[in-house]
């Protein structure tokens, strides 16, 4: 009998194991979830092509004109384009980027239960982490695996993203963070957390799908997810999520009760 699950994308990078013997494991994108904004969306609006290019790529990615990998390529392409540098773009966002008001307290909380936290990111895993090490200090920082795309740096400053899964419309495809865990014979509850294009693969994989509310309407993953008809809650911030992740973990509701809420 054929199969209709498409096979998993090569990945160029490796990936961390699993956390095979939680009862609960926390999958975050990082960009505009964790942080209060776009990273690579701040760069491209300051120092590449501009707000409203941007916003039509986006656009485009979510009505199937063209991928996030190629779209997303374009946009940090024009950030170096315009002769900025890796290394000044560090800078840049270790200035503009914050953490989600909530996220630290969230944070604690699944450290005190157990549960890991894993970035899932389609951005470049050394501008993640020189930002959150400058959030939340080196120690904990170190603690919170990262899995993203990365980077090449060339002898003259100018620099590329390198896809994880180069063969996939995604660039990286998130799925294949989430997959793994849906063939354990006795896996976790999967929290995922996103906000835009860049989770679209992940989207129908998670046990408990949170989509970040955004200011100014740009919320292509609720777009998204009302269009397919996929599970979510909406949340305004981590301290909104970990009122609703605390009350599953802690038994004092169901999933299913819990997505029927709609909010966090």
């Amino acid at each position: 009998m054929a199969s209709n699950v498409e096979p998993a994308p090569e990945s160029t990078l490796p990936y961390p194991p699993i956390h095979k013997d939680k009862k609960f494991v926390v999958l975050s994108d990082w960009d505009g979830t964790i942080t209060n904004r776009d990273s690579n969306d701040y760069m491209t609006d300051n120092l590449g092509f501009g707000l409203e290019k941007r916003r039509q790529g986006n656009l485009d990615i979510l009505s199937g004109k063209t991928t996030f990998r190629d779209a997303f390529r374009e946009m940090l392409e024009s950030v170096s384009a315009n002769g900025h540098t890796f290394e000044e773009c560090k800078e840049v966002l270790k200035k503009n980027i914050l953490l989600d008001v909530g996220f630290k307290d969230f944070y604690s909380y699944c450290k005190a239960h157990d549960i890991p936290i894993v970035i899932i990111s389609s951005g470049m895993a050394p501008l993640i982490r020189a930002v959150l090490s400058s959030l939340i200090g080196e120690a904990d920082a170190r603690a919170i695996e990262i899995v993203s795309n990365e980077v090449d740096v060339r002898p003259d400053g100018s620099w590329e993203i390198k896809y994880r899964h180069p063969s996939s419309g995604y660039g990286h495809d998130k799925s294949q963070a989430i997959l793994p865990y849906r063939a354990l014979p006795d896996p976790p509850t999967v929290f995922f957390f996103g906000d835009g294009v860049s989770d679209m693969s992940a989207a129908r994989h998670a046990d408990v799908l949170y989509v970040k509310e955004k200011e100014g309407g740009d919320n292509d993953l609720a777009a998204f997810c009302r269009r397919e008809n996929i599970p979510h809650l909406l949340f305004e911030d981590f301290t909104h999520a970990l009122r609703s992740v605390s009350a599953i973990v802690e038994g004092k509701t169901s999933v299913k009760d819990a997505l029927a809420q709609g909010r966090a």
